[in-house]
């Protein structure tokens, strides 16, 4: 079943709200930056991340299947860091206080990203087998 753009996003703000916030909370004790700066972060990435839902729709309207494949599922990592990334470093993301290291940035973004792409790729599809079968959407 192909994920819907509401389903897409519903699963996208779950797996951030539930994988995220626990991977979060555990880097967040080890990096070098507060904690609150950390959920901070997150918060924004769901938020920016909603964007980029619509950026692969539209770009999925050009695909034959209308499906994005699970590798490029996978590479959206590097945009999407990169972006959250500029807004920081730019201290466009209201919250987070004083610069943020790029090192730091990076090892929770890269985490949290591969936990929650293994996560819906793997146990989700187990889990939630119904989430399968309405085009993505958890309710």
């Amino acid at each position: 079943m192909i994920p819907t753009l509401a389903g897409r996003v519903q699963t996208r703000l779950f797996v951030l709200a539930t994988v995220g916030v626990v991977l979060t909370a555990l880097l967040g004790a080890v990096l070098p930056l507060s904690l609150g700066d950390a959920f901070v972060m997150l918060l924004a990435v769901a938020v920016v991340g909603v964007g980029w839902e619509l950026l692969y729709h539209l770009l999925m309207q050009f695909r034959w299947d209308k499906d994005w494949p699970t590798l490029f599922g996978l590479v959206t990592v590097v945009p999407e860091g990169l972006l959250m990334w500029v807004l920081l470093d730019l201290e466009l993301v209201p919250g987070v206080e004083g610069p943020v290291s790029f090192w730091a940035f990076a090892v929770m973004f890269g985490v949290v990203w591969i936990g929650q792409w293994l996560f819906v790729n793997g146990p989700m599809r187990v889990l939630f087998v119904q989430w399968r079968l309405r085009g993505g959407r958890l309710l």
